[in-house]
Formats: structure tokens, sequence, C-alpha cells
């Protein structure tokens, strides 16, 4: 199916922001940062329907950084797997729209959370999905400093071994971890060769140009796994929010919630 992505990125800025500042919640910097890489996913590439969730021929999308869930709720809600109403309950007590993100939301495939979880499952289903000559790819959007995780580079090294080419890896490479830049942390350069050393196939570009995006999802890699290290500004949209890593963990007042759905232009 194809939904203006441009449309899509601005609907679930203002949804995800919503959604923090009303459950007075966190991760509205990692969440913005991924905005425009879901939009292009849910807009122009993948395959699903969201009237049938669970349908076998479906590509299946991971969000391994899964405390970034606000905007992966918010796409979903907008492509039509679930109301746009439930959106206001993300964080209440018995919600199934929980703080880090649940399968028990129509449209996600896996539970995440502790950081370098997703990547492996994701290659277990895309082995899974060579070795019975399907169709399907596997999308895997990573966090950068969850790459200082030993099992994504573990899952890279299987996924190369195994000429896993319908897996798409996209790294959300805004330069900041939870506290700190991710070159005061751990450093990650030169990424990209390290990636080419594991046998994966790369693309670097910035992660807000939707052509760029898309263009860099849909092109083949030839028996690699594709590893496209997508350039972002954490807070993206939002200019009191962007590159500090203060929004890691901060949610917005309402004041600050009025600014922030102003410079996105919200209507409403």
């Amino acid at each position: 199916m194809s939904i203006n992505s441009l449309k899509l990125a601005k609907e679930t800025r203002i949804s995800a922001l919503r959604m923090v500042s009303k459950a007075k919640a966190s991760h509205i910097g990692s969440a913005l940062s991924i905005v425009d890489i879901l939009a292009v996913l849910y807009g122009e590439v993948m395959n699903y329907d969201s009237s049938e969730p669970d349908k076998y021929s479906r590509d299946r999308f991971i969000l391994s950084k899964g405390h970034a869930c606000v905007a992966v709720y918010a796409a979903l809600a907008e492509v039509g797997f679930f109301d746009k109403q439930e959106l206001q309950t993300y964080g209440n007590d018995f919600s199934n729209l929980m703080n880090h993100i649940s399968h028990k939301i129509d449209g996600v495939e896996f539970s995440t959370g502790a950081l370098g979880h997703g990547l492996p499952f994701g290659v277990g289903k895309a082995l899974a999905s060579k070795l019975k000559k399907d169709s399907w790819k596997t999308f895997v959007v990573l966090s950068d400093g969850e790459m200082d995780e030993g099992s994504n580079w573990e899952a890279l090294m299987f996924a190369s071994h195994h000429k896993l080419d319908n897996l798409i890896c996209i790294i959300d490479y805004n330069k900041l971890q939870s506290l700190d830049s991710i070159n005061n942390t751990l450093a990650l350069e030169p990424l990209e060769q390290k990636l080419q050393s594991f046998g994966c196939h790369t693309i670097d570009i910035d992660g807000h140009n939707h052509d760029k995006l898309e263009e860099a999802l849909l092109e083949r890699s030839y028996g690699k796994p594709k590893v496209i290290i997508a350039n972002t500004v954490k807070g993206k949209g939002v200019s009191f929010m962007e590159n500090s890593v203060a929004w890691h963990y901060k949610s917005p007042t309402d004041s600050e919630l009025a600014l922030a759905l102003l410079e996105i232009g919200d209507e409403k």
C-alpha cells in the first residue's frame, strides 16, 4: 500500500508528543528520531494489511529500541491497525499500550525493551523466511547506543553467514545515548567499515530524507544482510528537543507540548 509518508510522519509526531505528555512518560527524543523511518516503511515500502495483521505474507517489522514505542504505536494507529482513540490509554494501568513496545498490540511482532534482543529475533525470522523460500522481508530498527551490545554483532555475523538478504536493519544514528553522546560513552566509528567487515551491505544516508530512505530500503543487497546507517537528529521536528540528551527521559509540560505542536503544525 502507498500512503503519503510526509503526512504520516507529521501525524505520528503529533500523536507521539501528545501520548508522552499525557502519560508523563519518557523517550520522546528517541521516538521523534525514528518517525521518518517509520513513515517511509509504513507509507511506501512494507507489505502489510492493517485489516489482517497476522497475514502470513506480511513483512515483519521489529523495533529493537523498544523504548521508542510511542512512534510505532502512533504510526500503527495512523495506518489503521487500531483506533486512534486507544492511543490516549498509553502508559495507563492495564493498557495494552505499554511503555516499552508490546506484542499485545496488532501490528507488533515482538515485545522489546532490553536492548540487543530485537535484531537476533529478526535474524531468526529472516532465516525462517529464507528456508521456506517465502518472499516476505524482515525490517529491524535499532538504536546506535544499542550497537554496544555484543548480541547484535553476533546476529549480524550469523545473518551474513546465512546470506540473509531478506533482512534489512536500520540503525537510528542520532549520536546520543541515554545520558551522554555516543562518542563519550563507547565510540562506534568507523561504524560502516565495521559493518562491512561483518559481511553486511551498508548504505549511509540522511535518516530524515524520505526519498533517500525509500531508495535505500528498496535497494537489493544480493546475498548480504543490509544495514542502513540512518543519520538522524534526536528530537527531530521540535527545535528545543533536537540534539538534547535531556529529552531521552524528560516529558513535555503542557506549555512545552503546545510549543512543540505549534512547530510541527498541528491544526487541531
